[in-house]
């Protein structure tokens, strides 16, 4: 599998071919043992997490169409500002205390901040307040909560006149962590490069002489001849030349 002739390792394809069919029990072994680790690990071990999201729409009132065109475009440079306030401690705030009262939420501003993710369609006006949380429930309402208060607080802040809460979160008990499959592939894979790994290894490692051809091309030794494999069952002769008298004298013992 490899030319040692020269300095650099040339990987013999077809001979790594044969290699990886001679050991394709240790592969699908190694294999199912990296997908069942996976699917433990994914099981037992990762907390689920789910999702929740709730639609919101910001915009301003116009008397007229050319107005309310640039009323437009600005609301669509002011989506950054308002993804940005969305996650400040004005609105979490307030968020934080109403969802310890009422789902006895115990983490901190911090770990709030961390469960909220701000997204947004190119040009659209729509915000989406997505909240992760261990608990279905607790994230959906979250979700309403910051909606809520979000849509109070930015009419001070920015003198915005018009904020829609365009879709309520709802709980979904379907976790998107762990992703099961997903992790049970990976360990499938990784098991299958791991073994790949250690038969090649160990395969460079192993210096036993299998043919003639390794003698004389790699080590450059002349073969004198060979001797064939004899098992137990074999009978084996002995054959000892003898000289008396410039006569040969041979003996056969079995």
């Amino acid at each position: 599998m490899i030319d040692r002739k020269s300095d650099e390792t040339v990987i013999d394809l077809p001979q790594l071919w044969r290699l990886l069919r001679k050991n394709i029990v240790n592969l699908i072994v190694w294999m199912l043992a990296g997908g069942i680790l996976a699917f433990l690990i994914s099981f037992v071990f990762m907390t689920p997490k789910y999702s929740a999201t709730t639609d919101i729409l910001v915009n301003q009132k116009a008397d007229n169409a050319q107005m309310q065109f640039n009323v437009q475009q600005a609301d669509l440079q002011a989506i950054n500002t308002y993804k940005d306030v969305l996650k400040k401690d004005v609105i979490l705030d307030p968020v934080l205390k109403q969802i310890r009262q009422q789902d006895n939420y115990s983490g901190d501003i911090e770990k709030l901040q961390d469960a909220v993710s701000i997204e947004n369609q190119t040009n659209s006006q729509v915000l989406s307040v997505k909240v992760t949380d261990k608990n279905a429930y607790t994230a959906a309402d979250i979700a309403n909560t910051i909606g809520s208060v979000f849509s109070k607080k930015i009419k001070k802040i920015m003198k915005v006149d018009n904020v829609t809460i365009v879709t309520k979160a709802i709980a979904d008990t379907k976790p998107v962590f762990p992703n099961k499959l997903l992790n049970i592939l990976i360990g499938v894979v990784l098991g299958l490069i791991i073994s790949v790994a250690i038969i090649i290894i160990r395969n460079l490692n192993d210096t036993t002489v299998r043919d003639e051809k390794y003698l004389t091309d790699e080590l450059g030794l002349i073969s004198l001849g060979a001797i064939s494999h004899m098992n137990k069952k074999t009978n084996r002769h002995a054959v000892s030349v003898l000289t008396d008298n410039h006569n040969i004298v041979t003996r056969r013992r079995v």
